[in-house]
């Protein structure tokens, strides 16, 4: 067993040494060093394996690539990944399920706690030498008591209730597949209908895939139906929400503030309206990136690509196109 691997997503240096250190014996691996597609469509038509952390991986470059036998996601998000063309081409397409669970939960209560208390805001107007103490109290929440609203229901989402079990606070969820009650009860979570879930969120955090339902579902339409003055949290995908009508939805006041990880086109506009709103607080689609989780993401890679080659079956929660019989 010799893959020939090609990782299509730049990577930093520290990075790479774990990616190096914790290579298995006979496999071989290509890095991409550039975002450009012209040096993708070079380094797939010599890979076994394609690997990358939210690069698109097209159609095109699926049918360029003969030897391409297994697609392994960095994480879990397959929506810059032709799943068709994969599928068509017999490409098995698997992901690290879980494996950035933790990081990602973790991130999402920091965006909670630092939307509430304007964060960024207060460490600006010290930089600039002012005191702003008391127009803070004007605009900053506590989290204590507040209805936390989560839609979508995963890994995810799960360790997002369970840290939040410390802080008083009323959670709520919606999710295509409702938990048993036995579940329910230990993260002491309530399951109610979209529009309820809207209604009854002071904090509204998004942990769902992105799929043509869910593409724009938090939209003008959507904004309208949740309390005024409440908080949205995206550590999802940007593409769950209209951009447009957010900003249009904090500058009325309908919604209070905002949290974001993700954004509809990454990187954003440096001129993007979002990023120079004092109600925002945005960080660049990093929630999972946190450099003592890379050893555990990486070696769930290569163990996915070992059983593959080894014709050993993956775990069903990382199958996504599953192999040819």
């Amino acid at each position: 067993m010799q893959p020939h691997i090609a990782f299509l997503t730049p990577m930093a240096a520290p990075t790479l040494e774990v990616i190096h250190r914790l290579k298995p014996e006979g496999f071989t691996i290509a890095f991409a060093k550039t975002n450009e597609q012209s040096e993708h469509l070079e380094m797939v038509r010599h890979a076994d394996v394609l690997m990358a952390a939210g690069t698109f991986i097209t159609a095109e470059m699926i049918a360029q690539a003969p030897r391409l036998k297994l697609i392994q996601k960095w994480g879990i998000g397959v929506d810059k990944i032709d799943l068709e063309a994969a599928k068509g081409a017999g490409v098995t397409v698997a992901i690290t399920a879980g494996a950035t669970s933790i990081p990602v939960s973790e991130h999402t209560l920091m965006l909670i706690l630092a939307t509430s208390r304007r964060l960024p805001l207060a460490h600006r107007s010290l930089q600039e030498g002012k005191w702003i103490a008391s127009e803070l109290r004007t605009v900053c929440a506590k989290l204590d008591g507040k209805t936390v609203g989560l839609f979508g229901f995963g890994n995810i989402a799960r360790f997002v209730a369970k840290r939040l079990g410390g802080f008083d606070v009323n959670i709520i969820y919606h999710s295509r597949t409702r938990l048993g009650p036995a579940i329910e009860k230990q993260l002491n979570v309530q399951y109610v209908d979209f529009d309820t879930l809207l209604s009854q969120s002071d904090i509204l955090s998004l942990h769902a895939p992105l799929t043509e339902q869910t593409k724009h579902l938090f939209n003008a339409q959507t904004f309208g139906k949740m309390k005024r003055g409440a908080m949205l949290i995206n550590t999802a995908r940007g593409e769950l929400i209209d951009e447009t009508a957010l900003v249009d939805a904090l500058r009325s006041g309908q919604l209070s503030s905002a949290g974001l990880d993700t954004f509809e086109g990454e990187p954003p506009r440096a001129d993007h309206p979002l990023l120079h709103m004092d109600q925002v607080v945005a960080t660049p689609h990093s929630a999972g990136g946190v450099y003592d989780n890379v050893p555990h993401i990486v070696g769930h890679m290569y163990r996915n690509i070992e059983l593959y080659f080894n014709k050993q079956a993956l775990d069903a929660a990382d199958l996504i196109v599953a192999p040819p019989r």
